[in-house]
């Protein structure tokens, strides 16, 4: 979270994570203080003066509009990979942003962990599952699934044959905006490197976030951009 973000009013669920975390019989459940995860915190301040330098990709997509945060992610997920020395850890790919650079973390420090990507678990209407989904509105959580089914038009363009994917974003978020939505990005990338694709990679990804009145979603979906006969 970086500052003016929603940190002091982020969902906290902890007693529901531990019901369903006992539903599969978890052994351990690691639930650190602020202050065992950052020794020189001091009641205001985490006092951080070391941190992981993410990827350049870092600073693009969600990294344009929170900058320091992916610096942050990294940082304190090398602190649990540390103290909890995992053999396997699991990312979801809601926030594919997010597992990539987790991915590039354990390679560039060579760390002997398998990460694990999760797919992304969805209501009934298409909507993803979010922690942030708690802050919609009851019309706001209908409207939530336009974001899904912009995406899925992208998707449809390019595997239809178009390589115009400058005006395709362009237009899937001026589609967003619309319909009311106050748009971040709409994004076609890379599926293995979250770059700008070029003309011949086929695995690719489009990823979107977009702000609904006072919340803020993230989607993605992944894709061929020539698919298989």
């Amino acid at each position: 979270f970086g500052p003016n973000e929603d940190l002091a009013n982020y969902p906290r669920t902890l007693a529901a994570d531990c019901d369903k975390l006992a539903e599969v019989n978890a052994d351990i459940l690691f639930v650190p203080t602020v202050s065992e995860l950052y020794i020189d915190f001091d009641g205001v301040n985490l006092n951080q003066t070391m941190t992981i330098q993410p990827p350049p990709i870092a600073s693009e997509l969600c990294g344009a509009s929170r900058p320091g945060h992916f610096m942050g992610v990294a940082t304190v997920v090398m602190k649990l990979f540390n103290i909890v020395r995992p053999d396997v850890a699991v990312f979801g790919k809601k926030d594919y942003q997010q597992l990539h650079i987790i991915r590039e973390l354990v390679k560039q420090f060579n760390l002997p962990i398998d990460i694990v990507a999760g797919e992304t678990i969805r209501e009934a209407n298409g909507l993803a599952l979010s922690s942030r989904n708690g802050y919609l509105e009851i019309n706001e959580k209908v409207q939530a699934t336009q974001l899904i089914r912009v995406l899925n038009e992208v998707v449809s363009q390019v595997t239809q044959g178009s390589q115009d994917f400058v005006t395709i974003e362009a237009q899937a978020m001026q589609q967003l905006t619309t319909l009311g939505w106050e748009v971040d990005y709409i994004a076609i990338r890379s599926a293995v490197t979250l770059l700008k694709p070029t003309v011949e990679e086929n695995d690719l990804i489009v990823l979107g976030a977009a702000r609904l009145g006072k919340t803020r979603l993230i989607d993605n979906i992944e894709f061929c951009a020539k698919p298989l006969n």
